[in-house]
């Protein structure tokens, strides 16, 4: 299953949208869907249920209304945990100026429930707001 969302950024892009695919647990369910590798990029292929796929679309705009090329994107930062209001962990996925298209996986999550949001950083040093948070909570 998965989420689509969007967030207007107030510091400098207009939209990331992040979908977390709730890999191996359709929103609570066993199921299949997505493994990583190494470098947590998405592989194909099926995944335990503690694992979220998380995967999200690259900012087209600013939140002036001009346009943003790939070549100004730096990096994403992914922050997840389990109190919404304190997302204690951060990955950092560089590479954000070589694909539109990008998704990470997140393996070896607690039972419970987890929560992610995705900000952009351009290479100005220009950080997005957070996405919408997503969800997933992974049963025992």
């Amino acid at each position: 299953m998965m989420k689509r969302v969007k967030k207007m950024a107030l510091v400098g892009f207009a939209a990331v949208t992040l979908g977390a695919g709730l890999a191996g647990c359709n929103g609570g369910t066993s199921g299949s869907a997505s493994s990583g590798g190494s470098d947590g990029a998405y592989t194909g292929g099926p995944v335990a249920a503690n694992t979220a796929v998380l995967s999200w679309s690259a900012p087209l705009t600013r939140v002036n209304g001009e346009s943003i090329a790939m070549g100004e994107l730096n990096k994403y930062v992914i922050r997840y945990g389990q109190d919404e209001d304190a997302m204690s962990q951060q990955v950092v996925v560089t590479g954000a100026q070589s694909e539109a298209e990008m998704s990470y996986v997140i393996e070896n999550l607690d039972e419970g429930t987890w929560y992610f949001t995705i900000q952009v950083e351009d290479v100005n040093g220009l950080m997005s707001a957070p996405s919408d948070t997503v969800s997933k909570t992974v049963n025992s």
